[in-house]
């Protein structure tokens, strides 16, 4: 029995048009450090506080959550030039803010340079090779609105870097104020940990399946700012990735992920099968539920156009109606088969339906 679907707007018309800016998403148009792009004089001020209080938190002090600061979720897609691209979601209580924005600063410090600072540390020692301002993997700093009754708000960033694992600081706090005798901004700092697995390696891979709310068409391209902001904006198109994996029935599940170094045919195409399978979760174990029309990705439904060498990427994504899933747990297996290299990967999403 094959569960009704609809498939996801961008699926066919979008590969081309999204795919082709998609690997250039990791920043190439962009500067992958804040010193690299003019920062106004309030900017370079805001920028020596945070990074005071950032270089503080690692050095092992208390770090204040004022606002509730909260780490969501991460995902991972391929950038450019062997390096990997994670867009992330933080949350903050707005109603803890005074005013109308904060700025928000983040740093990715790899594990190995956090170890050998923490080593120089411990152990008194000056790394004089390196008299200047410590360089991380990446670190950037911008500001955020707030809008009131939003709570919790979520505030999106990203990073890129390459594979490995990762300690992400993100700060987010009120602006800093002229005022004589105005009162500390409220801060918050919190660490994250993230590993980056290697997409490049030439093995048939995903991106991470990012559940969505809804999948947006962009009328135009965004500028480097706005990117910044809405890193979920992908090449033609903009997902808006679900606040919860709690569903009611009246919704639909929207997984949307893509497919890495698939092999190709003599006429340069894939032949690529990708399966919706649902299993309902029960004591004990699961039990198969149901399952979509399984997706091919090869010359016979991919535009004529399509090609590897031109940027061209794999997605693959559906919009699953909950109607008549009974109210509980599932996990959705999706099953990618690359037939050419007779090679399969699995990835998986846990999801609640309730009845409201």
């Amino acid at each position: 029995m094959l569960i009704r679907r609809r498939a996801v707007a961008v699926l066919a018309a979008g590969i081309l048009a999204a795919s082709g800016t998609l690997l250039a998403q990791g920043r190439g148009n962009q500067p992958t450090q804040p010193e690299q792009r003019k920062l106004t004089d309030a900017q370079k001020k805001e920028m020596a506080a945070v990074v005071t209080m950032v270089d503080a938190d690692m050095a092992g002090q208390a770090a204040p959550n004022d606002l509730s600061l909260t780490w969501n979720h991460d995902d991972l897609l391929k950038a450019t030039s062997n390096r990997e691209y994670v867009p992330f979601i933080v949350s903050i209580d707005p109603s803890k803010v005074t005013g109308n924005s904060v700025t928000v600063y983040w740093r990715v410090v790899s594990k190995d340079q956090a170890a050998a600072a923490a080593a120089a540390a411990s152990s008194g020692k000056k790394d004089d090779k390196n008299k200047g301002r410590t360089t991380y993997a990446y670190e950037d700093i911008g500001t955020a609105p707030v809008t009131p009754g939003q709570a919790p708000q979520k505030i999106s960033r990203s990073f890129t870097v390459s594979a490995g694992t990762y300690d992400v600081y993100v700060l987010v706090k009120e602006p800093s104020s002229d005022k004589k005798n105005a009162p500390a901004p409220k801060t918050s700092i919190l660490k994250q940990t993230v590993t980056v697995p290697e997409l490049w390696n030439d093995e048939l891979n995903t991106s991470s399946v990012i559940v969505a709310d809804r999948i947006d068409p962009l009328p135009a391209p965004l500028t480097s700012q706005q990117m910044i902001e809405r890193p979920y904006a992908l090449g033609a198109m903009e997902i808006v990735p679900a606040a919860t994996n709690k569903f009611s029935k009246k919704s639909e599940l929207q997984p949307f992920l893509l497919i890495y170094n698939a092999k190709t045919d003599s006429a340069n195409k894939p032949d690529v099968t990708v399966e919706y399978n649902f299993y309902s979760k029960e004591a004990g174990g699961e039990k198969f539920f149901n399952k979509t029309k399984p997706q091919d990705l090869n010359a016979q439904t991919l535009p004529p156009q399509f090609d590897f060498a031109a940027g061209h990427q794999l997605q693959s994504g559906q919009a699953v109606p909950l109607a008549t899933f009974p109210e509980g747990d599932y996990r959705l297996e999706i099953k990618v088969t690359d037939k050419i290299a007779n090679k399969s990967v699995t990835r998986d999403v846990n999801f609640t339906v309730s009845g409201s």
